[in-house]
This record gives structure tokens, C-alpha cells and sequence, in this order.
């Protein structure tokens, strides 16, 4: 198990480019975003109510997700524009399980979408990353998780060990409840090199460069037999070269 050591939040560039992978407190992420506890507890709740994800290839019932698209300029941090809805899509080489085709998921509601601090969070993480990766703007997917245990386990990543075929990814904890396991491991894509760790801690943000490690989360089970548990997590991808679709690798 790998000691955390969080990440100021103006060191991520220099983290990341030295280890592929970094760690950011929640103290830090809110700052960033210029936000408050408070506010972030009060937009947790609408992980409350998230539709099922309606297109898990191993048959299970354990997901439930809203995603939607975005394209954040780097000149300021709350310079984010909306996109139409669209599908999400991976090819195979990234995704062999639910990779090659177009799924359509319910677009996040309208009230979180425009709210200021989820538009600064997603400004702030492009903004920052645009220092290890100098780009005018991001295409931004912005994925809304809930893992329960229904059926008894939830799996947060059923493809496994993958990358996202994107540039960055940030996983933000959202928040636990009666969960056990779910643990992170994060790998160099070259060797056998990783870390294992645990995120916790509301609204930490874990963020990977795509292109040098691969990630994944261990399966979910309740703390108590028998009760429903649930992993709440805001998965944000960032891609300078358009959106994923079909006809890109």
C-alpha cells in the first residue's frame, strides 16, 4: 500500500510530469474552485438520483451514471462551455469491454451542470493541466458514478486495468457509504511499476496522465452483510484533439 502524500494543488504540474499520477485534498480541490464544503456536501446529494446505467456488458445492476460534455478554455478558470448532448464513446483499444459503440447516458441535470462550482472545478483541473500540457482548451466528459452493491458487489471498473484513450483523467471521490474495498491501483503503462491506495476523503481528487499509466478500482462489498453500500465518484476527462467518436483510435 502506497503512503499518500497529497499534492499542493499549484504542485500538480511538477507531480505529474515526475510520477504520471497525483494526489489532491479535498482543501486543496475546494480552494481551486473557490467553493466551500458546504456547498460541494449540498451537490453531493444529487448522486442521490442518478438513472442506471443501462448498458453494462456483464450483466450486472450495480452502476448508475449522467454524463455530459463540455470544452473548458484555459485563459479562465470559469470559462466553460456546454456542448449538445452526445454519446460516450471508447474504441476497444481502450475499453474492450464497452468499447465500439455509442452509449447514450442521461445528461447531468441542468441544476448541477450550471452550478458555479461545478463549472469551477472543471475550469480550475483544465486550467492546471494546461501547465503540463499547453493547449487553448480541453473536451471535457464529465461522468456522474454511483457503484452500489447490488446483487451483492459492485464493480467500479468492470473493463479492469485500462486507459481512457483521453490526455488526463481526474477521478474526485464524491463519497462512501458502508463500502469496503474499492481500492486504487495505478500502474506505468510501460512496466510493472504501481501504487495501491485507498481515496476516502470527500472531494479528494486523484488525476492521471492517460498517456503513462493505467488504472483501475477494486470491487466494492457492503461493511454489513446484507446492506446496500454504495462509491460515489465525478470522473472528468480531458482531450485537446476533439471527443472521442467513432473513426477516432
Amino acid at each position: 500500500m502506497h503512503a499518500l502524500s497529497p499534492t499542493p494543488f499549484d504542485a500538480i504540474p511538477a507531480t505529474l510530469t515526475a510520477e504520471g499520477w497525483a494526489v489532491v485534498s479535498a482543501d486543496s480541490l475546494r480552494t481551486a474552485a473557490g467553493t466551500t464544503a458546504d456547498h460541494l456536501n449540498e451537490l453531493a446529494r444529487t448522486w442521490g438520483h442518478l438513472p442506471a446505467d443501462n448498458h453494462l456488458r456483464d450483466g450486472g445492476h450495480y452502476r448508475r451514471r449522467r454524463h455530459s460534455c463540455y470544452i473548458a478554455h484555459t485563459d479562465a478558470p470559469d470559462h466553460v462551455d456546454d456542448v449538445p448532448h452526445r454519446a460516450h464513446w471508447q474504441s476497444v483499444t481502450y475499453n474492450a469491454l464497452h468499447g465500439g459503440f455509442e452509449r447514450w447516458f442521461e445528461p447531468v441535470e441542468p441544476a448541477v451542470s450550471g452550478d458555479p462550482a461545478w463549472r469551477q472545478l472543471i475550469g480550475a483541473i483544465g486550467q492546471t493541466l494546461a501547465r503540463v500540457m499547453p493547449v487553448p482548451c480541453w473536451y471535457v466528459e464529465a461522468h456522474q458514478f454511483r457503484v452500489d452493491t447490488t446483487g451483492g458487489i459492485g464493480r467500479p471498473t468492470p473493463e479492469g486495468a485500462h486507459r481512457d484513450g483521453v490526455d488526463f483523467v481526474a477521478v474526485i471521490m464524491v463519497g462512501r457509504h458502508g463500502v469496503k474495498g474499492g481500492e486504487t491501483r495505478v500502474f506505468d503503462a510501460e512496466g510493472p511499476q504501481g501504487v495501491r491506495f485507498t481515496l476516502t476523503e470527500p472531494w479528494s481528487l486523484l488525476l492521471l496522465d492517460d498517456h503513462r499509466v493505467i488504472h483501475e478500482s477494486t470491487p466494492i462489498q457492503p461493511q454489513a452483510p446484507g446492506e446496500l453500500a454504495w462509491r460515489d465518484t465525478l470522473v472528468l476527462t480531458f482531450r485537446a484533439a476533439g471527443f472521442q467518436g467513432p473513426g477516432t483510435p
